[in-house]
């Protein structure tokens, strides 16, 4: 007997300032003063990554500046609390996928996936002083799962609901990526976060296949019917973060696309034949775009069409990589489509670890 759970809703809070790519490179060139040669060498990779725009909780003129690691922690903080509560207000509020809003005393559990900012309590405590959420709802926040931490958050959710098949679980994804920069960084995995991340928060609402908010529904959803983890050994150092006397380094290798070829292609193939489907058959790879080079790799491995994955290069063109948000404003879109009944898909995203999580999913 399969498992079933639902997802309902997405929402998200898109970060007031903008910078196109352009003003992103020369901003770049600016603070870190190159030699012609390095400008040559490095500065390519943002005219290659295939974005086009991203989003900021802070301007430009912020980035100029120096700032300890205490400082960027209290706007971590700050601009967690208030975005989170934006994005989980618009999920239960998303009337693209609701008849009727959700009240939030009917959310059984939160988990809140971050990796970009310290809090204790963690930001999902503070969500409880400023919505009238449960006092006896579960809190489960995940930190430390960078890019895969979308992912992962619904694939938690997935265990819990299968569980307790009456329940409503709100995942909340906060990475707020621009507070981590760091000004004096000059290595190449440092220029190529700089090119790809943005600032994204996200929310999704999973709900039991015996949930009463099943009947809110207001078109084609996803249900999830399987996920799958794997872990490759000895690989902590692919990507996550050092953490130094001025905050958060990132650790980024440019290994991650030909992992792809052999630790992905290994996990999704054995994935879909657990699920005893056939690539042609899928209709859509919600995947969490690390970037072009991921994302052409993919494409690779499963020997599928662009169109496949349309909404991960319509997000990252538009709003960079968001790590652990970005899967989240992906299916999103995808869930803005009329998808046909029995249609299959699989989400899927790669994290530190170096990890790799998939889940299949079943429109309904």
């Amino acid at each position: 007997m399969k498992k079933l759970t639902y997802v309902i809703s997405v929402g998200r809070s898109i970060p007031p300032y903008q910078m196109e790519q352009a003003e992103a490179k020369m901003l770049v060139k600016e603070l870190f003063r190159y030699t012609s040669k390095q400008v040559d060498r490095l500065l390519p990779v943002f005219d290659n990554a295939e974005v086009k725009a991203r989003q900021f909780v802070v301007d430009v003129p912020w980035f100029k500046k120096e700032h300890t690691f205490e400082e960027k922690n209290q706007l971590y903080q700050k601009y967690a609390l208030e975005h989170a509560l934006k994005a989980s207000d618009d999920c239960l509020h998303n009337m693209d996928f609701l008849k009727t809003p959700i009240p939030y005393e009917a959310i059984d559990m939160i988990i809140f996936v971050s990796s970009t900012g310290l809090a204790t309590p963690t930001i999902d405590a503070h969500l409880l002083n400023e919505r009238p959420f449960r006092e006896n709802l579960i809190r489960v926040p995940l930190w430390g799962l960078g890019c895969a931490g979308g992912a992962m958050g619904l694939a938690r959710a997935f265990d819990w609901t299968t569980a307790y098949p009456q329940a409503a679980v709100l995942v909340i994804c906060c990475e707020l990526v621009s507070l981590t920069f760091q000004k004096g960084d000059v290595k190449k995995s440092n220029i190529v976060g700089t090119a790809l991340f943005g600032d994204g928060i996200s929310a999704a609402l999973i709900i039991g296949e015996k949930s009463p908010l099943l009947s809110y529904r207001k078109k084609s959803t996803p249900k999830i019917i399987a996920a799958s983890s794997f872990t490759k050994r000895n690989s902590t150092g692919v990507m996550g973060w050092n953490i130094t006397n001025s905050g958060l380094e990132v650790v980024f290798s440019k290994s991650i696309p030909a992992l792809i070829h052999s630790f992905w292609k290994e996990h999704i193939n054995e994935f879909i034949r657990e699920q005893n489907l056939h690539k042609d058959a899928i209709h859509s790879f919600i995947a969490h775009p690390g970037g072009k080079k991921v994302l052409e790799a993919m494409e690779e491995v499963l020997n599928c069409s662009r169109d496949k994955l349309y909404y991960s290069y319509q997000v990252l063109k538009h709003h960079g990589n968001m790590s652990s948000a970005t899967v989240l404003h992906v299916l999103g879109q995808w869930m803005k489509e009329n998808i046909r009944q029995g249609e299959k898909s699989i989400l899927s995203a790669l994290g530190p670890g170096f990890s790799s999580e998939l889940l299949a999913l079943e429109w309904e």
